[in-house]
């Protein structure tokens, strides 16, 4: 998963959300400053980008749309 495309997430995102979320299946904020994006691009490269891990998170508008992107599925259980 990482390195591929950022990968799209359903969350909102707020810089600070996962210090005080339930550490149990947190569902993210209904509010943010744009969606979630996990994991790293192949764009990214050791020498100004730190983000090749699943984990990595950054945030883009909704419309947003680029050849690193992609997006994350999820199975409910």
């Amino acid at each position: 998963m990482a390195g591929n495309v950022w990968e799209w997430c359903a969350d909102w995102f707020l810089p600070k959300y996962y210090r005080t979320s339930p550490t149990d299946s947190p569902q993210g904020p209904t509010i943010g400053q744009g969606r979630v994006m996990r994991g790293g691009s192949y764009l990214c490269h050791d020498s100004y980008c730190n983000r090749y891990r699943v984990a990595a998170r950054t945030f883009n508008t909704p419309e947003s749309s680029s050849g690193n992107l992609g997006f994350r599925t999820v199975a409910l259980t």
